[in-house]
């Protein structure tokens, strides 16, 4: 494994009319291990961490970027990802949808298309019973303090 990796990224926690929230589903070609997250990315050189997230859902979902709102909270993280060891924190921005709107992900850079494997709407509750790891593991509080009426 190398070193740790502190690059710039922004995720978007998406939520329905009904609560549920997207995470995109992928597989680690490196280790194996298959995770949940919501979607995102890293951060472009002269993008700001709001654009960034913007096209990152764009590119992700097929779902519209201004969708995101400028409402955000830092996550901090750490995991591995084909054999780098990221640390770092991201800032979680917000995006509501009405209906549950369907995912297109038809913009994948090459890495993103060889590790993906689905997408999905759901509960929080229901978060602790899928088949493999969410991350990061505070999902359902960040989802909850992202919600909050402001």
């Amino acid at each position: 494994m190398t070193e740790a990796n502190d690059r710039p990224a922004a995720r978007v926690v998406c939520v329905d009319g009904s609560g549920r929230v997207l995470l995109m589903h992928w597989r680690d070609a490196v280790s194996g291990q298959a995770l949940w997250e919501p979607p995102g990315g890293g951060i472009d050189p002269g993008e700001t961490p709001l654009e960034a997230a913007r096209r990152e859902l764009a590119e992700e979902t097929g779902l519209p970027g201004e969708a995101v709102l400028d409402r955000w909270l830092p996550v901090h993280r750490d995991f591995t990802w084909l054999g780098v060891r990221y640390v770092k924190t991201e800032r979680f921005y917000l995006a509501r949808f009405g209906r549950t709107p369907q995912v297109r992900p038809d913009r994948l850079t090459a890495e993103e298309d060889g590790a993906y494997l689905g997408s999905g709407w759901f509960l929080t509750e229901e978060l602790a019973g899928l088949p493999d790891v969410v991350d990061p593991p505070g999902l359902p509080e960040i989802v909850s303090r992202l919600t909050l009426p402001e």
